[in-house]
């Protein structure tokens, strides 16, 4: 691994960790008046028994641990340190989706996913926005799956590519976007008020097309 990749890694673990502090401060990152601020939108509300299950799992296996382990209390002071600190990481995955919610400014909607995803989509690349639910989400070229608890529900899409730089670092130029907003239908209403100007061609939802009429008999 080299010292870039190395250095992304330890500043996500950072993140992680301080916005288990924003989360107890409920101080929401990027939210309210001023530059590069905006109106939040959550995505963690579907997460939460699954970031639950995960920290309650951290937690039983420091139990077992403990109890294979209490005839060796030097590792298992390694052991439990380990433990801690993976707990921690969980809780502060959650605490990162929570407090680095979507934001809508008036000219750029900053898309996110936890601590390692801050997309900056122009307002004014956008071309269509709907509510649109996705349950399977195969990798293609040119689109951005921010999938929650396996689902997206709004999926834009841009007349010029926005550039997205992978955990590790990797940069790829995207044209279609889908995220998961718990408010979905409160977002796509939220954006077309913010762009009157192409509200005829933003779509809410995607809808199959109407049956022909049948032959008068």
């Amino acid at each position: 691994m080299t010292a870039r990749r190395v250095r992304r890694l330890v500043a996500h673990e950072g993140r992680l960790l301080a916005s288990i502090v924003r989360w107890v401060a409920r101080r929401p990152h990027g939210v309210g008046p001023g530059p590069g601020r905006g109106r939040a939108f959550g995505y963690a509300r579907g997460q939460g028994a699954m970031m639950f299950g995960f920290g309650f799992v951290c937690v039983l296996e420091s139990a077992c641990m403990a109890v294979l382990l209490r005839n060796h209390p030097a590792v298992h002071r390694v052991v439990l340190a380990l433990d801690v600190y993976t707990l921690l990481l969980v809780v502060g995955l959650h605490a990162a989706s929570v407090t680095r919610p979507h934001v809508l400014g008036d000219t750029v909607l900053r898309v996110r996913r936890a601590a390692h995803v801050d997309l900056r989509v122009p307002l004014s690349a956008i071309t269509s926005v709907r509510r649109e639910l996705v349950t399977t989400h195969e990798r293609t070229e040119g689109r951005l799956d921010l999938a929650v608890a396996a689902q997206t529900t709004v999926t834009l899409e841009l007349a010029t590519p926005v550039r997205h730089f992978t955990f590790l670092g990797r940069r790829q130029n995207v044209r279609v976007i889908r995220f998961h907003a718990d408010e979905s239908d409160e977002l796509v209403r939220a954006i077309r008020d913010v762009m009157p100007a192409l509200t005829p061609t933003l779509t809410r939802e995607r809808t199959a097309p109407s049956p022909s009429p049948g032959r008068p008999g």
